[in-house]
């Protein structure tokens, strides 16, 4: 004999699961002296929003789900009238909590229990995280207000209505495709520029590097190169962010290809971990050399969402599409190869891109592409040892290229072993 009534099962998991809700964002409201309402308020309106959207549901009516919000609203302004009587006005985010409460309520009845469970906890970390999104909205300038609308106009406004066919020689153009590449560069290195704008340069060498690397691994070591020649008692440390920015780069591009070609994404893990594993270990032995940073200089990165900046981006990738779909044409692999070497020394991103399109158009074997993708990061590692030498000079060069070097032999030793 059950004592279970199987009719009570869902709306009892429905009422559950909606006073959880209540409980969770009550409980953070409970913590603050300042809030109109706490835990047993929450708990209630949860299951309130839960109870009316029931009866909306079972009487057919379309209204009794907004009378409830109408009450509940009614509440919050009385009860905030109130306070202002009493000069104790406390803003608005207790009474704007405790209707999404209700709403959320509501959802879980209607079937939308996960969604609900999702938005309550991000409702929660806003509400906690109070002081640090305060900080967060104080440290960030118009300047990087800015950055973040272009990239909502790259990625939302451009990229739908671009056309999704191929184009041109060998087919080798398909602007949406392109345009797809340039909002992930883009996201990503607007990543690293909005982390170095609000993080700053006040939690060391560590930090620099990693988003230095997301950015523009280029301009990092470019500023650090000129950093440590004008600061002689810094070049360990400035070949420290070179050497974890460099690292980063593969990261970064990894990532890239897991979303791009997850089928290749195995290979080329292989053989950037051959490259990173001495990289690391290199940055790790020159670990205690960052504790003693300050006053270091940030990278003069450029906006990454810049119309100007991603439309160039764009144009180089379709070149070097073209580019790599006509030499593989005439000189097979070979032609890949030169391709990958050449666009590589400037932009590593742009050539590993246009690889990983091939392979994914059929048209380059997964070890070919992996050797091509090395390559490109192989010569660009190759420019920006350059830049070491040219601009930081000798000192700098003597405490950097070892850990350079590591990483490409590293590479090179990934590939041998494919």
């Amino acid at each position: 004999m059950s004592f279970v009534v199987p009719e009570l099962v869902e709306p009892v998991k429905a009422f559950a699961t909606a006073l959880g809700i209540g409980l969770l964002i009550g409980m953070e409201r409970e913590r603050r002296p300042d809030s109109a309402a706490g835990l047993r308020t929450f708990s209630l309106v949860a299951m309130l929003g839960c109870l009316f959207a029931l009866l909306d549901e079972r009487s057919g009516s379309t209204w009794l789900l907004a009378i409830g919000l109408l009450v509940i609203a009614g509440a919050m302004i009385a009860s905030n009238f109130s306070s202002q009587q009493e000069e104790q006005y406390r803003g608005f985010t207790s009474e704007a909590a405790v209707v999404i409460t209700y709403g959320l309520g509501a959802a879980v009845w209607f079937g939308y229990a996960t969604l609900a469970v999702m938005l309550a906890i991000t409702t929660t970390v806003l509400l906690y995280f109070k002081a640090e999104l305060k900080q967060l909205s104080q440290r960030t300038t118009p300047k990087d207000i800015n950055s973040i609308l272009q990239f909502a106009v790259l990625s939302f406004v451009i990229l739908p209505i671009l056309p999704s066919e191929d184009f041109g020689p060998y087919d080798a153009i398909n602007p949406r495709q392109i345009w797809w590449m340039v909002v992930l560069i883009s996201g990503l290195a607007l990543a690293g520029y909005l982390a170095l704008r609000i993080i700053g340069a006040r939690h060391g060498a560590a930090v620099l590097g990693i988003f230095g690397g997301l950015a523009s691994s280029t301009a990092t070591t470019m500023m650090f190169s000129r950093h440590a020649r004008e600061h002689a008692d810094l070049v360990r440390m400035s070949a420290i962010v070179i050497l974890i920015a460099n690292v980063m780069v593969m990261i970064r591009l990894w990532l890239v290809a897991g979303v791009v070609a997850p089928h290749l994404s195995k290979a080329i893990a292989i053989v950037f971990a051959c490259g990173i594993v001495p990289g690391v270990v290199m940055a790790l032995y020159g670990w205690k050399i960052l504790s003693v940073a300050d006053n270091l200089p940030m990278p003069e990165v450029k906006n990454p969402t810049e119309l100007k900046t991603a439309v160039s981006f764009g144009l180089l990738y379709a070149v070097v599409l073209l580019a790599s779909a006509w030499l593989q044409d005439r000189a097979g692999n070979s032609g890949l190869y030169i391709v990958a070497l050449v666009s590589g020394l400037t932009d590593a991103d742009a050539s590993v891109l246009s690889t990983l399109r091939m392979f994914n158009l059929d048209k380059v074997a997964s070890g070919e592409a992996v050797i091509a993708v090395a390559l490109a990061l192989l010569a660009n590692l190759a420019f920006k040892i350059g830049l070491v030498v040219s601009i930081g000079g000798g000192t700098l060069a003597r405490h950097a290229l070892p850990g350079l070097l590591a990483i490409g032999g590293g590479m090179g030793l990934g590939l041998l072993l494919m």
